[in-house]
Order: C-alpha cells, then structure tokens, then sequence
C-alpha cells in the first residue's frame, strides 16, 4: 500500500470517528468532518488506483517477452 495511501485512510478513520463523536454530542460541526472524510477517501482511492496503474504497467513488459 503506498504511503500516501495509508496515511489519508488514517485520516479517514479518524475524520470518521470524529464525525460519529461530534453528532453524538449535538454538535453539527461533525458536516466538516464528514467532508474532511470524504476527501480523504478520494486521496486514498487515488493513490490506491495509481499504484495498481503502476503495478501493471511494470508487470506488463515482462509479459510481452
């Protein structure tokens, strides 16, 4: 899993949590979370699809020999 990857997963979970704890309390302040959290998902999945991009393209020379 690439670094980047890993690290706005990580602020995924705990914008996440963070939402779940905010709304909990009453606190409407948890809309910034779940938009801190859905951005986080596009970085991760971004990051997530180029790596694999990336993966087959390497694989994809040695196939061809």
């Amino acid at each position: 899993m690439p670094r980047n990857a890993l690290y706005a997963s990580t602020v995924l979970v705990l914008a996440v949590i963070a939402a779940v704890v905010s709304f909990a309390k009453g606190n409407w302040y948890g809309v910034v979370w779940v938009l801190m959290a859905a951005v986080a998902s596009n970085i991760a999945w971004y990051h997530l699809r180029k790596d694999r991009i990336a993966r087959r393209a390497a694989a994809a020379p040695a196939e061809q020999r």
